[in-house]
């Protein structure tokens, strides 16, 4: 057990910023958020870090984020000779952000390391496109994607454009650890770095490719389409707007209604607490524009706009909500079915799904003669098997990658998930069937009909704090002994920490059990939360 007291009187000593001494002191008579606050390192994985914003190791703020850059800093160092070194950085609309952008950038200058950053905030697919558009050593997103107001993250991305992977993260986390958070980093300001030209602006003709490249993605060619549809858009006050509402302007989409509320940055999310599109009540104000402009359908980006969600009218007037596996099987099947048509469908082709994906989306895969592979969850891992086509020179094969919790991506030019491209795509999808006067709702009734119908579920369950973290990991344990959940037997176990099918070892379970249903069971790799995820056929 670390000496959380120690720890907490070397921050109160050495710590200058007003705000977090401040909180240093206001904390110091209760042992309990002392604890909390340093009973950890901040944990450095794939998915760099993510926390509370706040004092302490186990929190987001500009020492964390300082001793973290040092050490990416210093495996850049590491592996590029003097002249290629250099970094991407982007940021979203979340408290301390654009902060955590500068104080990075001032880093990675001093230590000669020229640093690429966005001067307005962009999501996070635009960030991949500018690491592999400018040819940088490395890249770095400051954003917590989906997460409440009081996250922040920082992630990294490696000279590919993909989130780093384990082997990457494991050396750049030794580094980090080499690290003194106060006596270890090397920094400049972030004005004297830009200034010097050691930190420059990227310029705008790298949004504008990234949007020509988007454009790129539509398989709709030469059939008919009605972009007429009446759509109502949100960005929930993150990075989308620009990008989303220029993409569908300069596709024809002119119809489009902005949520005013949610229209403009704000990192405090005042109307929508959870600024996720998979949460029904982030889309509360989103559903009342839509219900009060009749529109067709309603879209809606999480701050860092990499992930999508929507609602589309039913025959009864009001709004059915998607669920990221429906959308996922639409747009699987829409692809898949006019590449066909068109004469653009590869051979062989791939597309790409997570473990916790619905087994459904094979079925529909395997109709078109498409290749399903299967990557543990993380998006960084379908931009790892984009990589490696790519490697074998077959980057064109790649026609799909997908994930339930709301992430798409269609093309290879980019190693993230792409609300914005999701977006465009969605919108083609809805136009092209509105066109021959069926609805998205009635496609997906008609693909159910065709495969099966599946009912998707999640359920998340909040454990704070370290005694709330040894208690998911007792869970998990649990699960790994048990032979029947909730009355059911389990009739095929994955074990997917003991690294099976080819994969990285991941704190995962997956239960098949004997009536066919299936349940995947991990803990949250970017919150305190255990996710529970069903897969049951419906009556």
């Amino acid at each position: 057990m670390r000496d959380v007291k120690k720890l907490y009187d070397l921050w109160k000593e050495k710590v200058t910023d007003a705000e977090l001494s401040a909180e240093l002191i206001a904390i110091g008579s209760d042992e309990e958020k002392i604890i909390d606050a340093f009973y950890r390192d901040l944990e450095f994985g794939t998915g760099g870090l993510r926390g509370v914003l706040g004092a302490g190791t186990n929190r987001m703020n500009i020492h964390t984020v300082g001793k973290a850059t040092q050490g990416l800093a210093n495996y850049i160092l590491a592996h590029y000779p003097e002249g290629k070194r250099s970094v991407a950085i982007s940021y979203d609309s979340r408290i301390n952000s654009r902060l955590f952008a500068e104080v990075a950038a001032g880093i990675f200058a001093a230590n000669g390391i020229k640093a690429y950053m966005y001067k307005t905030l962009m999501p996070t697919p635009c960030l991949s496109y500018a690491v592999r558009s400018l040819g940088t050593s490395a890249g770095v997103m400051v954003t917590a994607s989906h997460n409440p107001a009081k996250y922040n993250g920082y992630k990294v991305y490696g000279e590919d454009g993909c989130q780093i992977t384990e082997a990457a993260a494991a050396e750049i986390l030794q580094a980090i650890e080499e690290t003194d958070v106060f006596e270890g980093v090397r920094a400049i300001p972030f004005e004297k770095a830009l200034s010097e030209g050691c930190v420059e602006y990227i310029k705008d003709e790298v949004l504008t490719a990234f949007i020509e490249r988007v454009k790129q993605e539509s398989v709709v060619g030469v059939e008919p389409i009605d972009r007429s549809a009446n759509i109502v858009y949100t960005p929930l006050n993150g990075t989308g707007l620009v990008p989303v509402t220029r993409i569908l302007a300069e596709t024809g989409f002119k119809n489009v209604t902005v949520v005013k509320e949610q229209e403009l940055p704000d990192g405090h999310f005042p109307t929508c607490p959870f600024p996720n599109p998979e949460i029904k009540e982030a889309l509360t104000l989103g559903l009342e524009y839509a219900k009060r402009l009749n529109a067709d359908i309603l879209i809606a980006t999480d701050p860092d706009c990499d992930r999508v969600g929507i609602a589309v009218k039913n025959a009864a007037g009001d709004y059915a909500l998607l669920t990221g596996n429906e959308v996922g099987f639409l747009l699987l099947d829409f692809i898949c079915s006019l590449r066909i048509k068109n004469g653009t469908m590869p051979s062989p082709a791939y597309m790409v799904k997570t473990i916790v994906t619905s087994d459904l989306t094979e079925r529909i895969a395997e109709h078109y003669g498409v290749h399903a592979i299967n990557v543990l969850t993380g998006f960084k891992y379908i931009g790892e098997q984009i990589g490696l086509l790519e490697k074998k020179g077959m980057a064109s094969s790649y026609i799909l990658g997908f994930e339930e919790s709301y992430g798409y991506l269609t093309g290879s030019y980019v190693r993230d998930k792409d609300a914005v491209d999701g977006v465009f795509m969605i919108a083609e999808m809805f136009a092209y069937y509105r066109a021959q006067g069926v609805s998205l709702l009635d496609k997906l009734a008609e693909i159910y009909k065709t495969y099966g119908h599946f009912v998707s579920t999640l359920d998340c369950f909040q454990f704070e704090g370290a005694e709330g973290f040894k208690k998911m990991q007792d869970i998990m344990e649990d699960y790994r002994g048990a032979s029947e959940v909730e009355g059911k037997k389990i009739a095929a176990k994955k074990d997917y920490s003991k690294g099976i099918d080819g994969l990285p070892k991941s704190n995962v379970l997956k239960f098949t059990f004997e009536n066919g249903d299936t349940m995947v069971v991990r803990p949250s790799g970017t919150e305190p939360k255990l996710k529970i995820y069903k897969c049951f056929k419906a009556d």
